[in-house]
């Protein structure tokens, strides 16, 4: 009986051993950036996840993270946010000093603007297309508070721009995520039919039903499967080939579409693992398939491709060196741009880094 019992004690040190390693605790303050007062109540989450805390009376925080990057994000009335880079190696305290918004600016801004009056009437639904796509999950997704958008259109330059008074909050029903966006800004460009919006959402998981959370967990494997993030947890793991997957290089001298496969996607003169991250020392354009799932029949059809088409098709701009952490993180996000099937995939189609595939 002793020695089952040095066992199961020996199983249990070793199991709780390996769930600290795979974890790790980020602590810090907010302030205000000229009194230097504590902050009670602030918002610190990490964006793209699930995770989120509030500070104390003292300003102070203590959030509990899986292994990983992430952009840890902070906000509270009346002031600017702030955002700072995190990953596993973060072991020192954070002071996240916040600056308080000038709010004679805004009154100047609005004064000498073009803002359209009924901006909501006129350019609603194209923002729900740009921002939460034309899939069938886009469908599903209700916004909250639309009222908290604000829409400029210039003339001279043909271009629409949308900011927001405050944090947009959104339901995706089909995914079974309540999601809180600071939406910095969206810009659509008529003359190239482009549309950019930078941002950080906060994934709340919903309760339901077991037939809703069945359903929830069907669309978010979907979801998952051939998205970026997958990609990147991929290429992390080795495992660009068994997750059906494959790079390409696109010829940037060729009169027609052109690329050619990569002979080793892992090869060290690009591909090295330091500290936990994977540096990726890649630039130009590259075309990315998957294999595993076939495109979204209205994708086809807005993009006249053939119908014959069985794979999915993303184009990936790498304009700098970048790094990927263990959970799919990757930087400087502004660095990778996509076209293709990952930008027909909008937020509708969007799940947390924390998610954990089927």
């Amino acid at each position: 009986m002793k020695n089952a019992f040095q066992l199961f004690f020996a199983l249990l040190v070793t199991v709780n051993s390996i769930f600290a390693q795979e974890q790790f605790t980020v602590t810090g303050k907010v302030t205000d950036a000229a009194t230097h007062q504590a902050l009670s109540g602030a918002s610190v989450f990490c964006q793209n996840t699930t995770f989120g805390v509030i500070t104390n009376a003292d300003g102070e925080f203590t959030i509990r993270l899986p292994k990983g990057g992430y952009d840890l994000a902070v906000s509270y009335t009346g002031y600017q946010s702030a955002e700072m880079r995190i990953n596993s190696n973060t072991t020192d305290p954070l002071l996240l000093e916040l600056k308080a918004k000038d709010k004679s600016m805004d009154a100047v801004t609005v004064a000498g603007s073009n803002e359209v009056k009924d901006g909501w009437t006129k350019y609603g639904d194209f923002f729900k297309e740009q921002f939460f796509g034309t899939t069938a999950n886009a469908e599903q997704c209700e916004l909250l508070n639309p009222e908290a958008l604000r829409f400029f259109y210039s003339k001279k330059r043909n271009r629409l721009k949308i900011l927001v008074r405050e944090d947009l909050q959104f339901i995706n029903h089909a995914l079974g995520y309540k999601v809180r966006y600071q939406l910095d800004s969206m810009t659509y460009e008529y003359a190239t039919q482009i549309s950019t919006y930078t941002g950080y959402p906060f994934f709340e998981t919903l309760s339901g039903t077991t037939e809703e959370d069945a359903k929830w967990k069907v669309n978010r494997n979907k979801a998952y499967r051939g998205s970026k993030l997958h990609f990147m947890k991929s290429w992390y793991d080795s495992t660009i080939q068994q997750q059906g997957f494959a790079l390409e290089r696109v010829n940037p001298n060729a009169k027609t579409f052109e690329s050619v496969p990569l002979d080793n996607y892992y090869d060290s003169s690009f591909y090295q693992s330091d500290s936990g991250s994977v540096d990726i020392s890649l630039t130009g354009r590259y075309r990315i398939i998957y294999r595993n799932e076939m495109p979204d029949p209205r994708f086809v059809s807005v993009n006249k491709l053939p119908s014959h088409i069985k794979v999915q098709l993303s184009i990936l701009d790498i304009q700098n060196e970048f790094a990927i952490e263990e959970n799919g993180y990757w930087y400087d996000q502004a660095d990778l741009v996509n076209t293709g099937y990952w930008s027909y995939e909008r937020m509708a189609e969007a799940v947390p880094y924390d998610y954990k595939p089927n």
